[in-house]
């Protein structure tokens, strides 16, 4: 079959950046958001707070499918400028639904103990009762209502204006390549691809240039840096937070006693991976692995290239043989038009998901090259998109489940495709690049992330004392990525902390530890699925249904009788993974 590779965009507003349908979507979501202001001032009846509620839920699909429209706007060209001032009216989109949320949450925090009884246990609020009461808790450990609108209205211009100043600058970044006896300009995304060539040659190259890239552009990417952390920070200070790490842990729902108990299981576990990675080094031709050697592809005849209608088939066909909800759905999202996978310039770097809440779809964006990491991409993203329809029919505030078990339904979807090719593949050098490809995703989850985890987490407590130069932005991570990697490598990326998106985001703090998180919490759910077989669908899908309303050690209790607050779980997950190193070793014991 034949699958589009550019996603539409019209079925939600004609005329992309310039569509005037987005026009007065934006403008009527103001005006929603103008009267429930006007009603937060009003004294307010069980009945008619009952009422605002589901209005604010409304408001906030609203502004959710504004969001989304323009993150698909700016990532499939970054030079549309008018998609880019469109960015800063929906920052004031949600800045004003943020605002209305507070007033909501005073409202929550001035009732009685019986009228919150007899609040949540109405029969409409029922599906959100555990979702207001973290409005309420959240409400008593913030600042005063005035000051919260104030800190928001603050934040446009004064932190949320830093993030998109970091992407428009990386946007322009024209970066000098030679290859094929000619300089070429390359995008940060084309150059990224570089780095993961099969030619070493080409990846020694890509790294150099990229460093000094990085590196020529650090003194404006320190400042965004720095500027961002500083306003977090001072929030904090006002809220009496001294622990930077309350904000993301609360955001995911999980306590830091399960954040402690997995990454003391994986560093337990990290010398059996330094055995994979000495043989990788081998099999390479190289005494060490250095850092743009960490995710090579091996010198086999296993990375022959896929078609992306092949792609496709094949991530639903093995889907199926899971779950046949799941492949329908993936059948019909790539048939309808969900995925921008277009190879082109102008693209931003990266792949996503995003939920258009009011449509009740979802557009996946990547760039699709036929590697085999490219299928396990759009596998992961199908995941994502996939885990929004199986909360498509609860209220609003039941479907906002957090990013670390987000990353549990995409890796999930993942890992079902790699483990069946691992285990259809016929050539032997297919396989051994198969299973090393699986392996690789660990290293990255369990060093690479864990890099990030650490060097986040020290940058914040230095900026605590004072601003943070270049240089010592530059020190901090390659000393987080010697420890995350236990000093295995050759060299290091000293500049990571600039060209990783993730650090200057300011939508989401700390956007590293919920990825390993959702990919060991898939491997103990996969695990799982692998004992049930077919009759784990159904139960899936509850647990799906189930992640934006609660904490996730009470997910994993109630849907798998595991306690996430020991190393139990996060060992048996890992164990899965250790299944597959012990298999590269035996492949490539020669």
């Amino acid at each position: 079959m034949k699958y589009p590779q550019v996603w539409d965009l019209e079925t939600f507003f004609k005329g992309g950046s310039d569509s005037e349908e987005f026009k007065t979507f934006v403008q009527k979501a103001n005006e929603m958001s103008k009267e429930l202001n006007e009603r937060l001032q009003q004294s307010l009846s069980l009945n008619e707070l009952e009422s605002f509620i589901h209005d604010l839920q409304t408001l906030m699909q609203h502004a959710r499918e504004a969001g989304a429209f323009v993150s698909c706007l700016t990532a499939q060209d970054v030079k549309d400028e008018k998609a880019s001032l469109w960015q800063g009216s929906v920052q004031e989109l949600f800045t004003s639904v943020q605002n209305v949320t507070v007033g909501l949450e005073e409202k929550l925090t001035d009732l009685t103990a019986d009228e919150w009884t007899a609040l949540i246990n109405t029969e409409s609020l029922r599906e959100i009762a555990f979702n207001l009461e973290e409005k309420k808790k959240a409400a008593d450990e913030k600042l005063n209502p005035a000051e919260e609108k104030l800190a928001a209205a603050l934040a446009v211009d004064g932190y949320h204006a830093w993030g998109t100043v970091y992407n428009q600058a990386v946007g322009r970044m024209q970066i000098p390549f030679e290859e094929n006896g000619e300089t070429k300009l390359l995008s940060a995304g084309q150059l990224q691809n570089r780095l993961n060539s099969a030619d070493r040659k080409t990846r020694e190259q890509a790294f150099e240039v990229s460093e000094e890239a990085w590196q020529k552009e650090a003194p404006l990417f320190t400042s965004t840096l720095n500027h961002l952390a500083g306003f977090r920070l001072k929030l904090y200070e006002a809220r009496g937070w001294d622990h930077v790490l309350k904000e993301p842990l609360d955001i995911n729902r999980m306590s830091e006693k399960t954040l402690n108990a997995m990454w003391e299981a994986i560093n337990d576990n990290k010398p059996r991976f330094y055995e994979f990675m000495n043989r990788k080094a081998k099999l390479l031709g190289v005494e060490k692995l250095a850092m743009h050697d960490v995710h090579a592809p091996l010198p086999t005849e296993g990375d022959a290239s896929i078609s992306y209608d092949d792609a496709c088939d094949l991530i639903i066909k093995h889907f199926n043989k899971f779950s046949p909800k799941l492949a329908s759905f993936t059948e019909g999202a790539l048939r309808d038009g969900w995925v921008e996978a277009e190879d082109r310039a102008g693209k931003r770097p990266g792949g996503f998901c995003t939920s258009f809440a009011v449509s009740k779809q979802s557009r996946i964006f990547m760039t699709y090259d036929g590697s085999m990491a490219n299928v396990a991409t759009l596998a992961h993203e199908l995941g994502h998109a996939y885990h929004s329809h199986c909360l498509k029919t609860k209220q609003p505030l039941a479907q906002r489940y957090a990013m670390n078990v987000a990353e549990t339904a995409s890796t999930f979807a993942e890992t079902i495709v790699a483990d069946a090719l691992v285990n259809e593949a016929k050539d032997a050098d297919v396989r051994l690049s198969l299973l090393e490809n699986k392996v690789n995703r660990a290293l990255a989850f369990f060093m690479n992330i864990h890099a990030r985890f650490l060097f986040e987490t020290r940058f914040y407590e230095a900026r605590k004392e004072k601003l943070v130069s270049t240089g010592e932005l530059n020190t901090l991570m390659e000393e987080a990525q010697r420890e995350a990697y236990g000093n295995q490598l050759e060299n290091y990326s000293p500049t990571f902390w600039a060209s990783k998106l993730h650090f200057h985001i300011t939508g989401v703090p700390f956007y590293n530890f919920p990825y390993t998180f959702g990919y060991l919490f898939s491997m103990g759910i996969y695990k799982r699925a692998l004992e049930a077989g077919r009759s784990f669908e159904d139960d899936y899908i509850s647990l799906l249904e189930d992640t934006a309303s609660m904490s996730v050690e009470e997910l994993a209790m109630k849907h798998l009788q595991a306690d996430l607050t020991t190393k139990e779980f996060w060992q048996e997950a890992i164990d899965v993974v250790l299944a597959d190193v012990d298999e590269f070793m035996r492949l490539t014991d020669k």
